[in-house]
């Protein structure tokens, strides 16, 4: 496969099989952080992928992304900032109620006030912070610190 002169020194997923894209999003992109890189490439590109990317880049964990059309679902070229020490999905995608958070924040975060939990509600893609104070719970996603 011959990449674009503009897809080079940037990190990428080869053809692989795909179970959780999400999960491979959030690999490529701590993988790239790992290694310096100031650029990423996540395929394939998703709503829920691009959810999660917005929150990231509300608290400032990634610079930018924008989503390339290649004919096959799509891309998403996300610019690193050097922020992210860790970041995985959370499986299985526990359930959690409003007033549980400083239980899972304990399980999946390194310290207090310190890292961002992902969930899934049903007013949208939120971080715990936003989930509490609208007093609503969801279903964990992923976290990053």
């Amino acid at each position: 496969m011959i990449l674009p002169e503009s897809f080079k020194n940037i990190g990428y997923i080869w053809g692989k099989m795909l179970n959780d894209p999400l999960a491979d999003a959030l690999s490529a992109i701590k993988n790239a952080e790992r290694i310096g890189k100031r650029e990423c490439i996540v395929k394939p590109a998703s709503k829920l992928i691009g959810r999660v990317l917005k929150v990231m880049q509300k608290y400032e964990y990634v610079e930018a992304f924008e989503w390339i059309d290649n004919g096959k679902g799509g891309i998403f070229k996300v610019k690193l900032k050097g922020n992210i020490n860790d970041c995985n999905v959370i499986k299985p995608r526990y359930s959690i109620k409003r007033d549980e958070f400083e239980k899972w924040e304990a399980r999946y975060l390194p310290a207090e006030n310190f890292g961002v939990l992902i969930l899934s509600t049903n007013e949208g893609v939120l971080s715990q912070y936003e989930a509490k104070e609208k007093g609503i719970g969801g279903r964990l996603l992923a976290y990053v610190y």
